[in-house]
């Protein structure tokens, strides 16, 4: 730990002095010149010229990453100084916002169920031709609001890869968890074509033994029992892709098509005081399938248009029975839901300095959803618990680009969105809305090494259709209603970024900032006496994160990077119950983290570790309950060994610490205003370490 301390205050030392100019070789991204700066790939629309000298963008070669022998593209993009990994929000219906923060060739893949990480890893090292970091905006990218964007530039040669994995989790109670994957792809220029299949079985932090304590109001304990989890979860996923020169233009089609099943269980088994054994058991089964399409073609020598059309559908199927000397409860849900999109983007750059989209997006949504609950086999009715909600949704939206020198941009844009979503079943109701998502983003580059990013945005949640519907908490016995009379959350967010680049790889950033939150969505008492997702009023949000990544050469310790993070929230809406206020929903209040990994004979070895220091993960609130999460800090670490360019073994060494997690209950008679304290339970589950065993063989 003193070392820790000692290495990040030499980083501050760093970054107190004068830049560096980011011209050491090989493992140090330069920024290029325009002539260094390739001719595009690709259309316009698929792939927009960046001009790294005038747009300030970072270029990292492949050579800057040979110390660490990458296999994949995220493998890459894990090794970027001051850049995490941000795969984007699938659960967000259309396409606008869910995309995260890494384009491949200029472009957004044209899926949201097959993940950003998944497509990354499918791109073999060898297939990159270089990466860059798009730093508070360029013209012809659109940020969607990020201060960074890491674009994957691939090669232009033929490149055919054929790859197995077989990988294995291993317990200490013997039980052992196999992972089988295997992905073929080719490349020639503009045409790929690639195909992969992978399955897998596995534990999750849902097996693993604990205890739950209940006390009376007083703290006597008046119930003492061991809890025994058992969990597994199993799935099939194929994706293939076709990608061809089509009609003048750029087409590729993407597919996928994936299995999900997930089994549980829980044993109450009661020790000392009031109560009898009860037992949880849980099945899930999920069906996914996707096919998504993206057409670019070139209208000119700076226009350029882009089409895209996606279609997902997917069905579930769920049953929770539990059982004790009381009787027994079953929940049902069996549910089909479905999308799709249409999107066309025109991008027009009439010089250097200027870059002007706009276009619009349409798309389709469903969840046919049929819940029931029994109590001992009597049927007990539940709010809106058969429906079926649907939502139209349209989307125009323009934004322009300004770069007048090497030091300045700005991005100004706007979104409006016109839905209506209607729900027919137990309860027939249709809303409409009408919302205009205006964003501004600035940055401005004063001296090398240091950067200021500034955005204010107007931000529009969407509701969720499974707060339309019943659902169930199995596992201690709680229902909640479905509520459709709801409103999406709006924000008005400002946030500052302050960057300082140094020693060639490291980083040292402050990220400030403040939402004013229109319609907060939370729970509510339903009627019925049961809980539900509604709208509670508006609150407020300030955030706060530093993070660090300090290169360790000039330290004595060569090739190792050190990571260090904090973050630190404040939230403030008013109880819909008591009237006083409290913090958001499952809002942690402080996070932190260090990590440092090394490579050792130019990355045929390589290890590392990840420490987690943050306890508090936040309050539950509920109509007749407070319940507090806990989970202690947990611990990895990994080794790793290339023998061969093309093979690799890796043993990743899980839940080191062998932490608990659990939370705290304080459950009231009735409503938390008027009702005394009933009781209060502490729930722990252990989950054991686990090693993680990998070997990845190129062909």
């Amino acid at each position: 730990m003193r070392k820790a301390v000692w290495l990040a205050g030499a980083a501050l030392c760093a970054f107190a002095g004068p830049a560096l100019a980011q011209t050491a070789p090989s493992r140090t991204a330069t920024p290029q010149s325009a002539a260094q700066t390739p001719v595009p790939t690709g259309p316009i629309a698929s792939a927009p010229e960046v001009d790294a000298a005038q747009q300030g963008v970072l270029i990292f070669e492949p050579a800057f990453f040979a110390d660490s022998r990458p296999d994949t593209a995220l493998d890459m993009i894990a090794r970027l100084p001051g850049f995490g990994l941000d795969t984007g929000d699938s659960g967000t219906r259309g396409l606008a916002g869910t995309a995260g923060n890494v384009l491949i060739d200029g472009a957004r893949p044209s899926t949201k169920s097959d993940s950003l990480d998944q497509i990354l890893r499918r791109i073999s090292a060898a297939g990159v031709a270089r990466i860059e970091l798009i730093r508070g905006g360029a013209p012809g990218i659109d940020m969607q609001g990020r201060s960074v964007i890491a674009n994957v530039i691939l090669v232009r040669t033929v490149v055919t890869e054929r790859v197995i994995e077989a990988n294995a989790y291993f317990y200490p109670d013997g039980y052992i968890g196999p992972v089988v994957a295997a992905r073929w792809s080719r490349r020639e220029g503009d045409n790929q074509i690639e195909g992969s299949i992978n399955a897998f079985t596995d534990r999750t932090d849902g097996t693993g033994d604990g205890f739950r304590r209940r006390y009376d109001p007083a703290g006597n304990l008046i119930q003492d029992a061991d809890l025994v989890l058992w969990d597994r979860i199993r799935t099939v996923r194929a994706t293939g892709a076709v990608q061809r020169r089509v009609a003048g233009g750029l087409l590729k089609v993407n597919g996928l098509l994936g299995w999900f099943g997930n089994e549980n269980a829980q044993d109450l088994l009661i020790r000392s005081g009031a109560g009898s054994d009860s037992f949880n058991d849980e099945e899930n089964d999920e069906v996914t399938g996707e096919l998504g399409v993206n057409w670019t073609r070139d209208l000119g020598l700076r226009m350029g248009l882009e089409l895209t059309g996606l279609q997902r559908y997917g069905t579930e199927d769920y049953t929770g029975v539990s059982t004790g000397a009381g009787g027994s409860s079953t929940f049902t849900a069996d549910a089909t839901m479905g999308e799709s999109i249409v999107r066309a983007t025109l991008r027009y750059r009439p010089d250097d300095q200027y870059a002007v989209e706009t276009g619009g997006e349409i798309a389709f949504n469903f969840l046919d959803s049929a819940n029931a609950y029994e109590e001992n086999g009597v049927v007990i009715p539940l709010p809106s618990a058969a429906v079926r909600v649907e939502e139209l949704r349209g989307e125009v939206f323009g934004q322009a680009t300004w770069r007048p020198n090497p030091e300045f941009t700005l991005e100004a844009g706007v979104r409006v969105e016109v839905s209506e979503i209607s729900q027919s079943g137990d309860s027939n109701e249709s809303k409409s809305f009408i919302f205009p998502k205006p964003r501004i983003q600035m940055t401005w580059t004063p001296w090398t090494g240091h950067q200021f990013r500034f955005r204010a945005e107007r931000e529009v949640g969407q509701l969720d259709f499974g707060d339309f519907v019943a659902s169930a908490d199995i596992d201690i016995g709680q229902v909640e209603g479905g509520n459709p009379d709801l409103e999406p959350q709006k924000s008005t967010v400002l946030e500052a970024i302050y960057e300082r680049r140094f020693w060639g790889e490291g980083v040292l950033d402050f990220t400030l900032s403040h939402a004013e939150i229109e319609d907060v969505v939370d729970v509510i008492p339903l009627t019925g006496g049961f809980d539900g997702v509604g709208n509670i009023g508006d609150g407020t949000s300030n955030f706060f994160q530093t993070r660090l990544t300090l290169p360790t050469d000039r330290l004595g310790v060569p090739n190792g990077r050190l990571q260090v993070r904090g973050s630190w929230s404040q939230t403030s809406v008013v109880d819909p119950v008591t009237g006083d206020e409290r913090r958001f929903q499952g809002n942690q209040a402080f996070g932190c983290g260090i990590a440092f990994n090394q490579d050792l004979k130019g990355g045929r070895w390589s290890y590392g570790f990840d420490h987690g220091c943050n306890v508090d993960k936040g309050a539950a609130y509920r109509v007749r309950e407070i319940r507090y999460f806990y989970s202690e800090p947990g611990v990895s670490a990994f080794g790793q060994w290339k023998p061969r360019g093309d093979l690799t073994v890796r043993v990743d060494l899980g839940n080191a610490s062998n932490r608990r997690n659990g939370y705290n209950r304080e459950i009231h008679s009735g409503p938390r205003d008027t009702a005394p304290l009933a009781f209060k339970e502490v729930r722990r589950t252990q989950m054991s370490p686990w090693l993680f065993v990998q070997i990845r063989k190129t062909f």
